[in-house]
């Protein structure tokens, strides 16, 4: 079995960023709300002032999985930690430790808080999540005030 290899992602890597957010908007049937280019990704996450960071996962020199994040800063601890913005690994590599892999790096990047969203119909994902020691945090609504594009 292939071992699982992790590395920050450079520019020459951005269509297959760009193919994998892809494949998770269709998994996650929203497809309608993928407005993203290959090139707002090259300006916005390999640009002098990217707001996120990606790490890709490949097995046999193949990217097959991503994990993009950015920092945030928590006023009770004091401290900053990372936002999960999106996880997602292709269906041909599932089951491989690509995504504990992932989340184990951003684990030991991070000083504080690793946090993210899961869609509460992903059984895998929160199945996982659960296995890993990740538990849902209670009491909070999310809200959003998205941009007219």
């Amino acid at each position: 079995m292939s071992q699982v290899s992790l590395r920050d992602a450079t520019e020459a890597d951005v269509e297959a960023i760009f193919d994998l957010v892809r494949q998770l908007a269709e998994f996650e049937e929203m497809t309608d709300s993928f407005v993203v280019t290959i090139d707002d990704f090259s300006s916005e996450l390999f640009g002098p002032s990217s707001p996120a960071s990606v790490i890709v996962a490949e097995l046999d020199g193949a990217i097959v999985g991503i994990a993009l994040y950015f920092w945030t800063f928590s006023t009770f601890l004091g401290r900053r930690g990372v936002w999960l913005e999106d996880l997602f690994v292709a269906p041909s590599a599932r089951r491989r430790g690509v995504a504990s892999a992932l989340l184990a790096e951003l684990r030991r990047r991070s000083p504080g808080r690793v946090e993210w969203e899961v869609l509460d119909w992903n059984e895998g994902a929160i199945a996982l999540y659960d296995g890993l020691g990740g538990v849902p945090a209670t009491g909070w609504t999310k809200y959003r005030i998205s941009p007219d594009r």
